[in-house]
């Protein structure tokens, strides 16, 4: 069980940037760690994924723009998103996952979400 807690969310213009937080209560090396977002009428997709040894891996949709990221003590998660685009609104999670990792892992544990709004 690990509890997830994101922030850093708000509304923007379009070409702007914003970095997401992700604080975790358990960080420890059997856990997977990424980004989900749910853009309004559509399903949940995982963005971005970083494994226990820092590999990462990104959907092809988030690449080039997104930056997923760890601080030395691997219980705060960073995403960092540049040149926001309008089709990037959506509510972001913080997401982990134990086994197989990267963005197709099974993220069986999700934080509460927090909202990116971007406007044009």
């Amino acid at each position: 069980q690990v509890t997830l807690v994101e922030s850093g969310g708000g509304s923007v213009q379009a070409g702007g940037s914003l970095r997401l937080s992700c604080a975790a209560s358990d960080y420890s090396y059997r856990f997977c760690f990424g980004w989900l977002r749910q853009m309004p009428g559509n399903d949940v997709e995982a963005v971005a994924a970083i494994g226990p040894d820092g590999r990462v891996s990104y959907a092809r949709s988030a690449k080039g723009r997104f930056t997923i990221s760890q601080d030395n003590t691997r219980n705060n998660l960073y995403l960092q998103i540049s040149d926001l685009k309008p089709e990037d609104t959506a509510t972001y999670y913080c997401a982990a996952a134990v086994g197989y990792c990267d963005v197709q892992a099974d993220f069986t544990y999700r934080g509460r979400g927090t909202q990116v709004t971007v406007s044009s």
